[in-house]
């Protein structure tokens, strides 16, 4: 996809700011059984057409104005996918605004979960 520059630039922005991990590093924290939210900050049909196992739906729109009644502990573990890590670099800059300590946004999306050949499920 072809991304405007005026975008780009928010989203480099907003990646000084935050943490990233990869699709394998959620995999195996998964496979260890480490405790931690795995929020989907997709489009809701985005969401509904796959996503990855495991993952609770809370879209880019809504996550600011619903976060704190989903996940009201602002120390917990959290990770951020979207469909190629821009959408979840910015939300996670977000939430660490509104005070979130431990945010992560998983760089490469749900693409690098779907090419990893990990799990998906389906609504």
């Amino acid at each position: 996809m072809q991304h405007n520059s005026g975008f780009l630039k928010l989203v480099d922005d907003a990646k000084q700011r935050v943490k990233e991990c990869t699709a394998a590093d959620v995999r195996a924290r998964m496979k260890k059984g480490k405790s931690f939210h795995f929020i989907d900050v997709r489009e809701d049909h985005e969401y509904h057409a796959d996503h990855a196992a495991g993952a609770r739906h809370l879209g880019k729109g809504i996550i600011e104005r619903d976060i704190e009644t989903v996940i009201p502990d602002k120390h917990a573990s959290i990770v951020l996918y979207c469909g190629g890590g821009y959408r979840s670099a910015l939300a996670a800059d977000a939430l660490q605004q509104m005070g979130y300590t431990n945010v992560i946004s998983m760089d490469g999306g749900i693409r690098a979960w779907r090419d990893a050949g990990y799990p998906l499920e389906k609504d």
